[in-house]
């Protein structure tokens, strides 16, 4: 087993990220690290590449739509730009995996939606090949509460994906989907190259179509972290996010990445 290199979500900071690029950069470089998960990457790639190449920050994976042409989100809608536009400003910033973050839940009902998900995302990996890159999808709840004949449609669609197509699984959406994170990492096995690490309380009815405001750092919720980590051998990245975080994100960052360096030993 390796030791995950410890990273954090921009998107976790995307407010401050408008207010002020270099700056908030420079204070996650700051609390000490090194990696970071780019978002919102392809129309700021030239700007974001100056700062990580200033605080000597790098973005081996970095999130992007890559199935749907549009999806709502809490956040608004997110549009597909044209895959050679992503893939070549994942080149810029010395991406390695881009990583799909999310599909809507009314495209996850049926075996035929999960074989389209799967399609597209397929379709974008022979593409990002050329170009030496990899892809990858990044779970919510409702790919773990939902189900077809009883199993998990998330774990349907990694059947059909290509062998070289990734996974990264949010730790605190599957638990709030009714997964066990443990058995489910340990059921996709060395499909999985990341995990993002995020806690907070799991109650009844969490689900990413209306954020919880109370997320809390790593080890500070109910999510068994150490032992979804330790179920992971296979994870390459431990990707702290938040998706909203009611105190100050960098102070919470910062938490999460202690946490992290205790329960990792790095």
């Amino acid at each position: 087993m390796t030791t995950p290199q410890i990273s954090v979500q921009l998107y976790s900071i995307h407010d401050e990220l408008d207010a002020d690029l270099d700056g908030s950069l420079g204070k996650l470089a700051e609390t000490g690290l090194t990696t970071v998960e780019a978002f919102d990457f392809v129309r700021r790639a030239d700007a974001l590449k100056a700062s990580f190449d200033r605080y000597g920050l790098s973005s081996p994976t970095a999130h992007a739509v890559l199935i749907e042409k549009e999806a709502n989100t809490p956040d608004g809608l997110l549009t597909r730009p044209p895959a050679e536009e992503v893939f070549a400003a994942a080149q810029t910033l010395g991406v390695q995996v881009v990583i799909d973050p999310y599909v809507p839940a009314e495209h996850w009902q049926t075996m035929e939606d999960v074989q389209r998900n799967a399609d597209r995302l397929n379709e974008a990996a022979a593409k990002g090949a050329e170009l030496g890159l990899k892809v990858g999808y990044h779970n919510h709840d409702h790919e773990l509460s939902g189900t077809i004949d009883g199993t998990p449609v998330l774990e349907l669609f990694a059947g059909l994906l290509d062998p070289s197509v990734l996974l990264e699984v949010d730790l605190y959406w599957a638990t709030a989907g009714g997964a066990d994170p443990v058995e489910l990492l340990r059921r996709l096995g060395d499909r999985v190259i990341a995990v993002h690490v995020k806690d907070g309380p799991i109650k009844p009815g969490i689900t990413s179509r209306q954020m919880p405001k109370d997320q809390a750092p790593a080890g500070q919720g109910d999510v068994p972290l150490a032992a979804a980590l330790k179920a992971a051998p296979s994870a390459q990245y431990a990707v702290i996010e938040f998706d909203h975080y009611e105190g100050d994100t960098f102070k919470g960052i910062a938490e999460s990445y202690a946490w992290l360096r205790q329960n990792l030993g790095s």
